[in-house]
């Protein structure tokens, strides 16, 4: 395991990396680029303001990192996330994900979509740059340590192991949602019933019932709006895609 700190400018200063901006906020986009652009090894090669055509572009350009906003347009961060990584030609680039909401659980669930890193967005230059270079180099950046697959691994199950000391169920904790689950929970922000999400998305009303208790349970929650209002606060779901679906 390796401090963050120690990377500067890698091992060979020609090397190049080439990076993609995910975020639909332009001031904080151009703030990024400015930032990154800086270092003589680090390139901008694409921007990009929505989930959906994150995935398309980065299969496209196929970057050494993206930076990757949570709050999009179409397709939440964590989707987008998930989408490159099981794709063949994704599985090999590194995902930062900058989110303005931080907490330990939106972590484990950044790293179970196939981040390499993850950072709330007031994270500071002198931390963000080291860590893209670190995910350039096939590592992962929790706190102030740079670990590999293996570490990384270890260090989850201990967290799983800590939870269990403490009485909470490591099984049903920090569980992302699946694609299904991620759609149906934006139906639900807007108010829809179960009737009109099983109409909408063709499947029975007892597999939205279903589908709607694993979303309770995974989220530690007791009803509907306590799954919207936390779906809408970590940026899974915005309320301008809500408003969009009919």
């Amino acid at each position: 395991m390796t401090h963050i700190e120690q990377y500067r400018n890698g091992d060979r200063e020609t090397d190049i990396i080439r990076i993609m901006i995910v975020e639909d906020h332009p001031l904080f986009g151009q703030g990024l680029r400015r930032v990154l652009e800086g270092e003589d090894d680090l390139r901008v090669i694409a921007e990009v303001e929505d989930g959906a055509y994150a995935v398309e572009k980065a299969l496209e350009v196929q970057p050494d990192v993206i930076l990757m906003d949570i709050n999009l347009p179409s397709k939440n961060g964590l989707q987008a996330t998930r989408e490159i990584k099981n794709n063949a030609l994704g599985s090999a680039i590194g995902v930062i994900i900058l989110t303005a909401y931080h907490d330990d659980e939106q972590l484990f669930h950044a790293l179970r979509a196939g981040a390499a890193a993850y950072y709330p967005k007031d994270v500071l230059p002198s931390e963000l740059i080291p860590a893209v270079r670190a995910v350039a180099q096939n590592n992962y950046v929790i706190g102030e340590d740079v670990m590999n697959r293996p570490q990384v691994a270890r260090w989850m199950i201990r967290q799983f192991e800590d939870l269990a000391i403490f009485g909470e169920s490591p099984d049903e904790m920090f569980v992302p949602l699946s694609p299904r689950e991620m759609e149906i929970l934006q139906y639900i922000t807007r108010g829809a019933s179960n009737k009109e999400i099983a109409h909408d998305l063709g499947i029975s009303r007892q597999t939205v019932k279903n589908h709607m208790s694993s979303i309770l349970r995974k989220l530690a929650v007791n009803d509907r709006t306590q799954a919207a209002v936390l779906a809408l606060r970590r940026g899974w779901v915005r309320l301008e895609d809500t408003a969009a679906m009919h």
